[in-house]
């Protein structure tokens, strides 16, 4: 019995350092478990924000593309003035040949106009008031009858159009007889470089 208190007691001392062990062991784990878990969140956090980042600069760098292009799609949308092949003409010869294109757009549609007026450098357009050396102006007002589809066809065609010119603006009433059919009041602008 004497060896069997002599073995205890030698075992005493080993299994209150196991005791001790355990207990520091989990002093420790409970201490580093919740700092790992913190770092892995944080990891976890970090790689999606640096995913999202990614993402964000692939948009970034597709919209400044798509601006790019849109930018450049507007300068090659931009209409030039009309340029007469002889210099020195006057306004009337020069911006002659822009009239007879919208005349030949409105007969091509069949608009009739009911009558045209035309006026020369206009003292109120700002061509005219800024750089009336270099530019020949002229308004076109005129009153003509149509289709709806008719005039619908022919701003398009208008709006096609090679050169420079602005509607200046658009009035629209049905003809009293049929309101099918537009009486139009019409003013173009047309620009030639001189």
């Amino acid at each position: 019995m004497e060896k069997m208190n002599s073995f205890i007691n030698n075992f005493k001392s080993v299994i209150v350092i196991l005791v001790a062990g355990v207990v520091i062991f989990g002093i420790i784990l409970s201490r580093v478990l919740p700092v790992a878990q913190s770092i892995l969140t944080s990891e976890a956090d970090y790689k999606s924000a640096s995913a999202s980042l990614a993402d964000k600069k692939r948009t970034l760098e597709n919209l400044k593309a798509k601006s790019t292009e849109k930018k450049s799609e507007t300068k090659t949308q931009l209409k030039a003035f009309y340029k007469p092949i002889e210099q020195g003409l006057d306004p009337e010869t020069v911006i002659a040949s822009a009239f007879n294109h919208i005349l030949e757009i409105m007969k091509n549609y069949s608009i009739r106009a009911r009558s045209i007026q035309y006026e020369y450098q206009p003292q109120d357009d700002n061509f005219v008031k800024n750089a009336g050396d270099k530019y020949n102006v002229a308004t076109l007002n005129a009153e003509m009858i149509g289709t709806y589809k008719n005039f619908e066809s022919f701003l398009k065609e208008l709006y096609k159009h090679e050169h420079f010119l602005n509607i200046a603006s658009i009035e629209v009433v049905p003809y009293p007889k049929d309101k099918k059919i537009l009486v139009i009041k019409f003013k173009v602008r047309l620009y030639a470089q001189k």
